[in-house]
């Protein structure tokens, strides 16, 4: 049961910003961290970044920190990811789930993903 629906990527150049958008259901919001993912081509999904249920607690992978932003709405169970001075690097399919904490989770244990967002970076 898919709980959570992902928009706002698209394509962009090099150096340009994109603000991506999840809206959760209210039982995985108001429960669990969470997490914004990504699986470039030919790779396996990782995790980019993630939040705390009063979102006092923020985690940034080292490729994406200084540049991307995480953020929560609580009254629109809704997580946001602003990314800026994107680079090719970052093309992937992002994904946005409960904060899982095991790369066997993150990669292929977890089943309940949503279909993501592309984001291509590319001049």
């Amino acid at each position: 049961q898919v709980q959570v629906v992902e928009s706002g990527g698209g394509f962009v150049q090099p150096g340009g910003s994109l603000k991506l958008s999840c809206v959760a259901s209210e039982s995985i919001f108001s429960l669990y961290g969470m997490g914004w993912y990504r699986q470039a081509p030919g790779k396996q999904r990782e995790l980019v970044a993630a939040i705390s249920v009063a979102g006092g607690s923020i985690y940034y992978a080292d490729s994406v920190k200084g540049r991307f932003t995480i953020s929560r709405d609580t009254a629109k169970h809704t997580v946001y990811l602003q990314m800026n001075s994107l680079v090719p690097e970052d093309t992937a399919v992002y994904y946005c789930n409960r904060r899982l904490y095991s790369d066997y989770d993150i990669t292929q244990g977890y089943k309940d993903w949503g279909q993501g967002t592309r984001v291509t970076v590319s001049s």
